[in-house]
């Protein structure tokens, strides 16, 4: 295939059937051969660069090639260094520097592994501007840098292609029921642990989004398209999107140029014959996601979705849709944004400077001056917030003097200050503020992501002038404090229950061999001379074990593990020398109960939601290192449960034989989680003794025509929004935790809030939203209504504790129900 403008195709270059041995479209590309195509190019091509920007889980290379004129290769640092004075001091670049600098595109593919049409076009694309001649390649890699990333998820894509490879005869099928159409649990769509990369790009919890950010940042390209695939019968879509969706800190000139470039797509799939739309559906509001986060950092996010094959072929209502079909289109594409980047090269330039220039006006006018954030409550998920604000350019600084914000005391040295008035003042906004208005009811993704809630850290909206209270800047974003109080212990160490990190600490106590024990009620001892007040759910770590003669078990050691913990967990102890207290029970009495080391299983496998459980194998396995069985529903019947005191529960398909063997383990006294998926499956097994909130959709369709019915019922969802959970700290599952807690809800049914004040643990506040859209209609069943119940062993969360592994706040909450 000769594309429009090439003349002729260097022979010198290796097509992709030479290297990976088969012809695009005809197999499934595995990672392993993407990465030595590009390698193999990149060796004798001098257009292509080969990196490495990361690694996977799996380790495998996260890879991209630069792809650009030999006469630019020879100053490509240059090049980069000049683009990035476009959002590093956009007031001295000047329209003539304009003129004559390249546009950077970064165009990336397949970020979901099983939407795998778009790294096959990425094969061909490499392939195309390395070998290519003629006008328009030349001319086209004269004016323009070319970030090719050509698999966003290598893991995911690894799991589908093999599975696709595998379980295809000589012949290909299209029948949709054939092996090769159905990949088994959890797909090929995420990655390790069973994230959606493309919603990370602002959490950034992963080694892929966490390369890439740095690469886009080192960079920062004028655009960057994100090619995915969606359902068979569809066609082929790229942006704009529902206009009415848009994010409204994101510019008009975002869209403006988003358009501009529709149009070149549109020629380009015209020329051959591809069916395609825009503006009819998804969107750019959440700015987690590849065609979205670009649009708050002075690009140009553009998302093209192509109809899925998946397998070779598969039938269509209008007949047969081939992979190689698909990979066309997006190859097509492919060339079209390049076309539209060399085309709009000044427009696109003048746009990222002039989005930066704009950010000290727009800082001047906001009411807020700056955010501060103490470290005093919380000083590890503060730290974590700030490293997440780092990958973000995000610049913040020490809190220099003491500062009352709203009723809270900010102390000097134990908070940092994020200044409005810097580059990033646009992202800064867009993630700290808490939004209840919106344009649209209806969502692609969710509606709200509020950091500060995320992490639950004391933080305060400054409006006074921010330069007297600003220090150095800030550089404890790594996690510390953790420490000893008093020296080596005589009788016991005492842990507060209020770090991150105690969870992981207490098990490595535990693992060691170490019973300790929890107090039920606040006490204080004297620590170095000074009487100190601790909390109720203290660890007690004693020395000396009742079955374990002082003689056997060296106080020393103890000691040892306890500076490990102090250290690597970053969490606080403080020496007792007796366990007899002047104030509140003594630390052996009956209040206290000792702990044991807990034996954790996770349900996985069909019938599961395979998003909750990453999210919990990620937190358990990953966050805090304790090993967790992942039990499959395929062979639970078979399973020994005698060894697990702890099973988690993330969905509800189970059958009716491992339903009952479920809940026999209960009776035994087994603990069982029930996350927010598998509620109404607790509820069917009379687990818990819940009612959900009746809604009558009925009452408020009566009167719409057919047409407007869909978009009522949507108005009705809760795609994702904070809420205000009202916590009975009193119970061992409050251990730690504020009395209102801010969780991440999805779903739409409440439910009736247990009478007995021993179940009903977690309720929302009369407040109830803090952040995020809910119909009004909804919002009057929200106060009261139920968000962590207790009842015979059975623990039952309503929310996504551990949302998209970025909700530090929640994650608490899990962890006492695994501990305690």
């Amino acid at each position: 295939m000769t594309a429009p403008g090439i003349t002729s195709y260097d022979s010198s270059i290796p097509t992709p059937e030479s290297v990976i041995g088969h012809q695009i479209g005809t197999r499934h590309t595995l990672p392993y051969q993407v990465e030595a195509y590009f390698r193999a190019v990149a060796e004798v091509s001098d257009r292509v660069l080969f990196e490495e920007h990361g690694r996977s889980y799996e380790g495998r290379a996260l890879i991209h090639a630069i792809v650009t004129s030999p006469k630019n290769h020879g100053r490509l640092d240059d090049i980069r260094r000049a683009n990035l004075r476009l959002s590093d001091s956009p007031g001295d670049v000047t329209d003539e520097e304009l003129s004559s600098m390249p546009v950077v595109l970064y165009q990336g593919y397949s970020i979901h592994g099983n939407e795998a049409s778009g790294t096959e076009a990425a094969i061909l694309y490499l392939y195309h501007l390395a070998a290519g001649s003629g006008p328009t390649v030349d001319d086209a890699l004269q004016k323009a840098v070319v970030i090719l990333d050509p698999m966003f998820n290598p893991d995911g894509r690894d799991r589908f292609t093999d599975w696709a490879n595998r379980n295809r005869g000589r012949v290909a099928v299209s029948d949709s029921s054939d092996r090769e159409h159905n990949e088994p649990w959890p797909g090929g769509r995420t990655n390790h642990y069973w994230f959606d990369l493309n919603r990370d790009w602002l959490p950034a919890q992963h080694p892929e989004s966490q390369g890439r950010l740095e690469l886009f940042h080192s960079w920062r390209p004028q655009i960057l398209t994100d090619h995915h695939e969606m359902g068979a019968g569809s066609t082929f879509f790229f942006q704009p999107g529902i206009p009415s969706r848009n994010n409204p800190n994101t510019p008009e000139r975002t869209y403006e140029l988003t358009a501009a470039m529709a149009e070149f797509h549109a020629r380009g799939l015209d020329r051959i014959g591809s069916q395609y739309y825009s503006k009819e559906s998804f969107d750019d509001f959440y700015y987690g996601k590849g065609s979205s986060y670009p649009d708050i950092n002075g690009a140009i996010g553009i998302l093209f979705e192509q109809a899925s094959s998946r397998a070779l072929k598969t039938e269509v209502t209008d007949g047969t849709l081939h992979y190689a079909f698909t990979v066309r289109n997006q190859f097509v594409a492919s060339l079209t944004t390049l076309e539209a980047g060399v085309s709009l090269r000044e427009r696109l330039l003048r746009h990222q400077r002039d989005f930066y220039a704009e950010a000290a006006d727009l800082a001047r006018s906001h009411p807020i001056k700056a955010y501060v954030v103490g470290l005093d409550r919380g000083r590890t998920r503060a730290q974590y917030l700030a490293i997440l604000l780092g990958r973000h350019r995000v610049e913040m600084y020490d809190l220099s003097e003491d500062v009352e914000i709203g009723g809270n005391l900010f102390k000097a040295g134990e908070a940092y200050v994020i200044p409005m008035a810097q580059p990033q003042m646009r992202f800064i906004k867009a993630v700290m503020e808490k939004t209840l208005l919106y344009q649209d009811s209806l969502f692609y993704d969710v509606s709200t992501w509020t950091l500060p809630l995320a992490f639950d850290v004391d933080y305060g909206e400054y409006r006074s002038e921010y330069r007297a209270i600003v220090g150095a800047p800030f550089r404890a974003v790594e996690p510390d404090g953790g420490e000893i109080v008093g020296g080596q212990a005589s009788y016991a160490y005492l842990m507060p229950w209020d770090r991150y990190y105690a969870p992981r600490a207490l098990y490595r106590i535990l693992d060691a061999g170490i019973t300790p024990r929890i107090t039920r009620e606040s006490f204080s001892v004297r620590v170095d001379g000074q009487l100190t007040r601790f909390n109720s759910g203290t660890i007690v770590i004693p020395l000396v074990g009742r079955a374990t003669p002082s003689s056997d078990f060296d106080p020393a050691v103890v000691h040892d593990i306890v500076r490990e913990a102090a250290e690597k967990d970053h969490v606080r102890f403080f020496a007792a020398s007796t366990g007899l207290t002047p104030d509140g029970p003594d630390l052996g009495g009956a209040s206290t109960s000792a702990l044991s080391l807990p034996t954790i299983g996770l349900l996985t496998g069909s019938g599961m939601k395979s998003g909750e459980a990453g999210e919990a194998w990620h937190l358990i396995s990953e966050r805090f290192e304790l090993p967790v069985s992942l039990l499959d529903t395929r062979t639970f019947g078979r399973t020994n449960l005698d060894r697990y005191s702890v099973i988690l529960l993330p969905g509800g398909g189970l059958d009716e034989s491992a339903s009952e063997k479920l809940k026999e383990w209960v009776g035994s006294g087994g603990r069982l989680i029930v996350l927010s998926s598998g509620v109404r499956w607790a509820i069917e097994q009379d687990l818990v003794d819940l009612e959900a909130k009746p809604f009558e959709m009925d009452s408020l369709l009566t009167d719409l025509p057919f047409n407007e019915m869909k978009k009522a019922r949507g108005a009705q969802q809760i795609g994702g929004s904070i809420f205000d959970l009202t916590i009975d700290t009193t119970h061992p599952l409050g251990n730690g935790l504020p009395e209102h807690l801010p969780v991440f809800h999805t779903g739409s049914t409440f439910y009736v809030a247990p009478e007995t004040a021993s179940s009903r643990i977690g309720t929302y506040s009369e407040r109830g939203i803090l952040s995020g859209y809910i119909s009004d209609e909804k919002m009057k069943d929200l106060p009261g209504s139920a968000g962590v119940v207790v009842e015979r062993g059975v623990v039952v969360f309503m929310d996504r504790l551990s949302f998209r592994a970025f909700w530090f706040g929640s994650q608490r909450l899990l962890m006492n129900a695994i501990f305690f």
